[in-house]
């Protein structure tokens, strides 16, 4: 979520800084139409791009990692179970309900963080989209 919190940030706060550099400089340019300033107009657009498309591997990555994350502690939860069950045998389900809940915790835990990531990524992605259309059109030659 902190990585999810930074794009937001950025995309709020320091992209439109960033963004209006970008066009204040190409718009002091009194040669739009040459080589040079092609590349010149390419260079500001791909910058803006690249900071706002900077950070969102990771933040897949991690929403990845997160349903992996609760089978992990599932597994953990259930050898609790299996432990409990080898020492005390299985009439005691009291002894055995820390390691279940431990198990569908961590489960739920990993599922909710990889869905609510899954659902703030798509928002920002497409904040970032509709950003890069307006930045289309706005640094024009």
């Amino acid at each position: 979520w902190m990585y999810l919190i930074e794009r937001l940030i950025y995309l709020k706060l320091v992209h439109p800084s960033r963004r209006s550099k970008a066009m204040q400089e190409w718009q002091l340019r009194a040669d739009k139409q040459s080589w040079s300033s092609r590349q010149i107009h390419d260079d500001l657009l791909g910058a803006l791009r690249m900071g706002l498309d900077s950070g969102f591997p990771t933040i897949r990555m991690f929403i990845a990692i997160c349903p992996l994350l609760g089978l992990l502690g599932t597994v953990t939860g259930m050898i609790e179970v299996f432990d409990v069950m080898m020492q005390l045998g299985a009439g005691s389900p009291k002894a055995m309900a820390s390691g279940i809940s431990k198990a569908i915790l961590s489960t739920v835990a990993g599922m909710v963080g990889a869905i609510s990531g899954l659902l703030a990524q798509s928002v920002l992605l497409r904040m970032c989209e509709r950003e890069k259309r307006s930045l289309e059109s706005t640094l024009s030659f």
